[in-house]
């Protein structure tokens, strides 16, 4: 039947008693399957994660610029990732220096932002993450 009207005969289930089998046209079966999975992939979001890095050190003007640019990485739907890396001897600043600059850096941005990791020391680094408020 499948030859006499030009259609290709699939199986549709091998276990049932007796199988299952159906007369389509299987190239176009394939194609519109190929086009559902392309509109699925379109519509579908990706958040990445940008890194804006500090040093304990940095001027109010420059961390007011940084600041600015996490923003405008949170209005475009990107998680943030903070890090403020400490150099040499300065790692004996991490839990007073570092701390505070990082928490005034996280009161700037708490109206544009949601905190997802409060600061940690990893390395000699201290890390937070902020992501956009939904």
């Amino acid at each position: 039947m499948a030859d006499d009207q030009g259609l290709d005969l699939v199986e549709v289930s091998a276990k049932a008693k007796p199988p299952v089998c159906r007369l389509m046209n299987f190239d176009k079966y394939r194609y519109e399957l190929k086009k559902k999975q392309q509109e699925a992939k379109k519509k579908q979001t990706t958040v990445e994660t940008k890194e804006i890095k500090f040093r304990p050190k940095t001027e109010e003007h420059d961390l007011n610029f940084k600041i600015k640019k996490i923003k405008k990485f949170l209005a475009q739907n990107n998680k943030v990732k903070v890090t403020m890396r400490f150099r040499g001897r300065e790692i004996i600043y991490a839990q007073t220096v570092g701390l505070d600059a990082i928490t005034r850096i996280a009161e700037k941005l708490r109206d544009d932002c949601v905190i997802l990791q409060e600061p940690r020391m990893e390395g000699r680094q201290l890390v937070m993450f902020v992501g956009p408020k939904s």
